[in-house]
């Protein structure tokens, strides 16, 4: 009999969660093309608190308030630069996944062609390097090791057969 009552309440709790979540997801637009911009602006707006996030996604209490707020001004008629401008004003450039180019902002540009420019110039170097020195300088090398050690061993044994 208790089980059969913990099992009746786990089910009544399951149901009730499940209208809770479906009343967020409940938006009505008084067009289609209204939808879309919201769907569009929600993927594309990042949330300040997940980092890496749109607020589509994202389920922080900042980014349901963004969407939310995103939900009103499109219900307004605002266009999509009135609402990314909106919510750049309000937390920032970065919530928009596409940084504009600023003194600020330069080395989120630049950084990627001179990583990749670098690596050209070091490839390029080792390149010229390994030709600089062939394959002759490797076998120069190794017969320098081979001599240095054969010396070595020489010195060792006079020194044994002193002893």
């Amino acid at each position: 009999m208790k089980s059969l009552h913990t099992s009746g309440l786990l089910v009544a709790l399951l149901l009730w969660c499940s209208n809770v979540v479906a009343l967020e997801d409940e938006l009505t637009f008084a067009s289609k093309d209204q939808e879309a911009l919201y769907r569009q602006l929600t993927a594309e707006l990042r949330c300040p608190k997940c980092q890496n996030q749109n607020i589509a996604d994202s389920h922080a209490v900042v980014a349901v308030d963004m969407r939310k707020k995103t939900y009103q001004l499109v219900q307004q008629g605002k266009t999509h630069d009135d609402v990314v401008t909106y919510m750049k004003q309000r937390y920032g450039d970065f919530v928009y996944y596409q940084p504009p180019l600023r003194a600020s902002t330069i080395w989120l540009w630049l950084l990627p062609a001179l990583l990749v420019v670098g690596l050209g110039v070091v490839g390029w170097r080792r390149a010229r390097s390994s030709q600089t020195t062939g394959p002759n300088a490797a076998v120069t090398t190794q017969q320098t090791a081979d001599a240095e050690l054969q010396a070595l061993i020489d010195a060792a044994t006079r020194g044994k057969s002193r002893d």
